[in-house]
């Protein structure tokens, strides 16, 4: 079996690629597989180093409010669609696998005119521009999110899997996890993740929980700052009188290695919503406080934060809404009530699909028997 798996630019596209090219090479041995990407995207990075033959193409996404600055794009886009052409001749796939990204569009593209199967996932509530567009060519959608499917054309052939999780989320041992963070049993462990960069805005607002929290036996906290402020954020937090030495309640770290560690052991989780990292959250049953990152296209991480707060696993809580002191007031609204913790818990838990690789799997593989 061969397969093409193109997606790219961003980790919301490629790690649910690697994750789906891992799920395949399990089920199929023998597999040999080749990735599509781009050379300046974040697969030309990591893509090798997960063992993955990568091949790059010429590709330029498209400005949205400037449309005069397209013509370039289109013509890379263009030089993209030959050279995708060349790659899936070339390699000759049973199948091509799309994450999204606007490099997987002429891949996509260049593959259904030649008569080649392409299943395409996506990732987001408010879906991409490049998998609405190339859905009426698919064999089949695989959706995250079932509220999505709106927007997609009504011929379109959808079906709800969820988001790959990494294997490590799902087996983290609660118990032994919690015992890493050192934590006691009745304590409620909360973590602040702000995505692999850190966020600022996120940063600047738990300034007053973690004033609030200080030498707090009921509560520990994680804060993860990314590396760009961390050091920064250090000195604000002496600032505002808080001694990390005499308050052992509270660790400040630039980035976590061990991410699946810290949400085997959370209580309740603070973070963006983009898809991989709700993906994680919900598959661990995990209540969380969601600031959507503003600047995300076509706003989805709010579409994201939006879908999962409806059924009661979460609350939204806007990046503008910030400096007014609203995380400061749900944190300690849901620090004060374990049984609404409780209830978000189980809510989070209805929604996880720890499953989501293995149906996505499945999908390729009937549609390859199939032909």
């Amino acid at each position: 079996m061969r397969v093409i798996i193109t997606g790219g630019g961003t980790g919301g596209h490629v790690y649910p690629a690697l994750a789906i090219a891992r799920g395949l090479k399990e089920a199929r041995p023998g597999v040999e597989l080749l990735y599509i990407g781009t050379a300046r995207g974040l697969e030309a990075d990591v893509v090798p180093r997960a063992g993955l033959t990568l091949a790059t193409i010429t590709v330029q996404g498209l400005v949205r409010r400037q449309v005069w600055k397209n013509i370039p794009a289109l013509v890379k886009t263009g030089r993209g669609l030959g050279e995708s052409w060349q790659q899936v001749r070339r390699f000759r796939p049973d199948v091509v696998v799309g994450t999204g990204g606007y490099v997987s569009g002429p891949v996509c593209l260049a593959a259904a005119l030649q008569g080649v199967p392409v299943i395409l996932h996506e990732q987001n509530a408010f879906p991409g521009v490049t998998n609405r567009l190339l859905a009426i060519l698919a064999r089949c959608v695989c959706l995250t999110f079932p509220e999505a499917a709106s927007r997609f054309p009504r011929r379109a052939k959808l079906v709800t899997t969820g988001l790959p999780v990494r294997p490590e989320i799902i087996q983290a041992d609660r118990d032994s996890c919690r015992q890493h963070f050192g934590l006691r049993p009745e304590q409620l462990f909360l973590v602040t993740v702000g995505g692999s960069q850190g966020a600022r805005s996120i940063n600047g607002a738990m300034l007053p929980i973690l004033k609030e929290l200080a030498g707090c036996q009921d509560v520990s906290l994680l804060q993860v700052t990314g590396r760009r402020d961390y050091e920064a954020y250090l000195q604000q937090v002496r600032t505002q009188g808080i001694d990390l030495a005499k308050y052992g309640n509270i660790t400040i770290e630039p980035y976590v290695y061990n991410l699946e560690q810290a949400l085997a052991a959370a209580d309740l989780v603070i973070g963006r919503a983009g898809a991989s990292f709700l993906a994680e959250v919900l598959a661990r049953g995990l209540p969380s406080v969601l600031v959507p990152y503003p600047h995300a296209a076509a706003n989805h991480q709010e579409y994201n934060a939006r879908a999962v707060a409806r059924q009661g696993a979460a609350v939204v809580v806007l990046d503008r809404e910030l400096k007014g002191g609203r995380l400061y007031q749900v944190v300690f609204e849901l620090l004060r009530s374990r049984e609404k913790l409780k209830a978000m818990a189980a809510a989070a838990a209805s929604l996880g699909r720890p499953g989501a690789l293995e149906a996505i799997i499945q999908v390729i593989l009937k549609t390859v028997e199939s032909g």
